[in-house]
């Protein structure tokens, strides 16, 4: 079924009606898709109780549930036992009643990991946070949002303090004082009651990760935290109680949480949490915990082609990307090297996680995929209209979860005629699979012909000398618009830019050649490996 944009919410459990009272007007809210089984949830439900307490109930207490480098595994009831007994330090000692907003800042840790659930079982919402954002940053989520509690792990704290957030509770974990978090948990109860939140109660607010103008709070409910396990993970990815998940992407961005958290815990399975993720960094630990499932970045996945030899990854069976285009070179690559057929797919902060994706014999090299099981997708125009196979435009889903600006105007943008509206441009293809252009802003057009930079990067990495590669348009008074490449070129190798533009045009129409190529270092990116193309569109703010 699909439900109408204006279908009343349950009554609520948050004594704080801050994030159901910031909503967006319910004409505004996109149609929703219920049309699995799986997905029609009771009224009354709380993820954090879902997937630990629900998960025990089904596969015991002894399985693991989380590994840290250098120290014995947790269980599955050691965990439970340090979830409860923080939640219990949220409610007595902190004071956190259900709707609180409660900011989690600190590396990718089991307790971090364990923080978050204790936030859900109390009902409270989550706003976590990257370890690596500044006063400045921090001052402004924490004001958007109105945090008045914070868990940080003790080596975050510095840049939260100088924040200074009104009125805002620090409590700090991992170290040795009588007020820290971990010591004020030993000495609690070791089972705790989840809060009977409402399946539509706010769990969580993420903040996006864009690169300019003020950050959106995408605010996201109880049920849809179980929705993106309940499709994307359980359809596509389809792990099991043995997996052991690994990944790059920090909890503070909804890929790391569903990859390290939701999906693992949802499936009984158990996951690795590394503070530092890097490509290199990722490699041995794989080897040493015999990863057997990996969500990191298409930009991962290549920097670790050169160095796969020297370690045993014969785990492996799960491969995904996401965070921005997989090219097709990439997704080649790797499989030659390890055998291993790496899932593509896309997913944005406003829909939790993936949406579009495909696995196994289902994957089309090139392609993003088919609509993931329980979501909707079509290409339209600027005016709302469907497009025909084969023609470029706007990328536009709906499912089970929707995006809801924490009062926001760009609301508006985002959803439209009831669906969702990416910001990306795509194809569907006469068989059904989509496949990615460019995102609807980086769409290059000179001299009236439309270059997608995507296009031409997937171009450029087949050359055996380019290690990484992003196109960009730039202002030019005849062109409007030409196309510039900024280059990454493996060690010793050359730098000649003629010989690359040589090579993309025996790849690629002419026109869709670079007009110039520009070598670097490395390109900027986020912490998490996205891409920062704006800062190559003003290539003084590259160093």
């Amino acid at each position: 079924m699909t439900t109408t944009p204006s279908q009343p919410l349950s009554p609520s459990a948050h004594l704080d009606t801050f994030a159901r009272d910031h909503l967006p007007p319910a004409a505004l809210w996109p149609s929703l898709a219920f049309d699995l089984p799986e997905l029609r949830y009771p009224q009354r439900l709380n993820c954090g109780a879902e997937l630990l307490d629900a998960t025990v109930r089904r596969h015991g207490t002894d399985r693991p549930a989380f590994h840290s480098p250098g120290q014995r595994p947790w269980s599955y009831g050691e965990l439970k036992t340090y979830v409860d007994r923080i939640a219990h330090v949220l409610t007595d000692d902190l004071g956190v009643v259900p709707g609180n907003r409660v900011l989690l800042r600190g590396p990718t840790t089991r307790h971090l990991a364990a923080c978050w659930l204790a936030v859900m079982k109390a009902g409270a919402v989550a706003v976590t946070v990257l370890a690596q954002q500044r006063a400045s940053e921090l001052a402004t989520v924490c004001g958007i949002a109105e945090v008045g509690h914070a868990l940080c792990d003790v080596r975050s704290v510095d840049d939260l303090a100088k924040a200074e957030v009104p009125g805002l509770r620090i409590a700090t974990f991992g170290g040795d004082g009588p007020d820290d978090l971990l010591h004020l948990a030993a000495g609690k109860p070791a089972a705790y009651e989840a809060v009977e939140t409402a399946a539509d109660d706010v769990a969580l607010i993420a903040f996006t990760s864009g690169t300019t103008g003020r950050p959106k709070g995408c605010m996201h409910f109880h049920r849809d935290v179980l929705a993106v396990a309940d499709t994307f993970s359980r359809h596509v990815l389809r792990p099991t109680p043995d997996d052991v998940f690994a990944g790059s992407p920090p909890l503070g961005f909804t890929f790391g949480l569903g990859g390290l958290v939701l999906f693992p815990l949802r499936a009984g399975a158990s996951a690795l949490l590394l503070e530092q993720a890097g490509p290199q960094k990722l490699l041995p630990a794989m080897a040493e915990h015999r990863v057997s499932v990996l969500f990191t970045a298409p930009t991962a996945y290549r920097a670790m082609l050169p160095e796969l030899a020297a370690y045993d990854i014969s785990a492996l069976r799960r491969c995904v990307s996401a965070g921005e285009n997989l090219p097709a070179a990439t997704w080649q690559a790797w499989q030659e090297a390890t055998g291993l057929r790496i899932i593509n797919g896309i997913g944005a902060t406003e829909l939790l996680h993936i949406f579009i994706s495909a696995a196994d014999d289902a994957i089309r090299p090139g392609t993003t995929g088919l609509p993931v099981p329980g979501w909707q997708a079509r290409i339209i125009d600027t005016e709302g209209h469907q497009l025909p196979d084969g023609e470029p435009g706007l990328l536009a889903v709906r499912g089970p979860v929707g995006c809801r600006y924490l009062a926001d105007e760009r609301q508006t943008g985002y959803v439209q005629h009831g669906w969702n509206v990416t910001g990306d441009t795509y194809i569907r293809e006469a068989d059904g699979y989509f496949r990615y252009v460019a995102r609807a802003d980086d769409m290059i057009i000179s001299a009236g012909y439309n270059i997608a930079g995507p296009e031409v990067e997937d171009a450029l990495l087949r050359h055996p000398d380019v290690v990484e590669a992003a196109v960009v348009g730039r202002a030019d008074e005849e062109r409007g618009q030409v196309a510039v490449a900024y280059v990454v070129l493996r060690a010793g190798a050359r730098q000649d830019a003629e010989a690359l533009r040589e090579f993309v045009k025996a790849e690629l129409v002419p026109y869709k050649c670079p007009r110039a190529v520009e070598f670097l270092d490395a390109l900027p990116r986020t912490a998490t490996g996205k891409l920062q193309r704006f800062r190559l569109r003003e290539p003084k703010t590259v160093e």
